[in-house]
């Protein structure tokens, strides 16, 4: 899977990062090799997070893709 990331200068110094396409996935570093290594380890919590479905009715059905 590719995801693009898109990388941005911190006020305070450092960098941060965040994903488009995964609302929330952010992190910072205080290099690109620190930052990498965190973004790396925030898409694969934000991808693992379990998030059970708010209701699912007699005919609905529940899907579980690999990606």
């Amino acid at each position: 899977m590719k995801l693009k990331v898109i990388v941005h200068e911190a006020e305070e110094g450092g960098l941060w990062a965040e994903v488009p396409a995964l609302p929330g996935c952010v992190t910072q570093g205080e290099n690109m090799d620190d930052l990498i290594a965190n973004i790396q380890e925030a898409v694969e919590g934000w991808l693992s997070a379990d998030v059970e479905p708010s209701s699912v009715g007699e005919n609905d059905k529940v899907l579980e893709l690999a990606i």
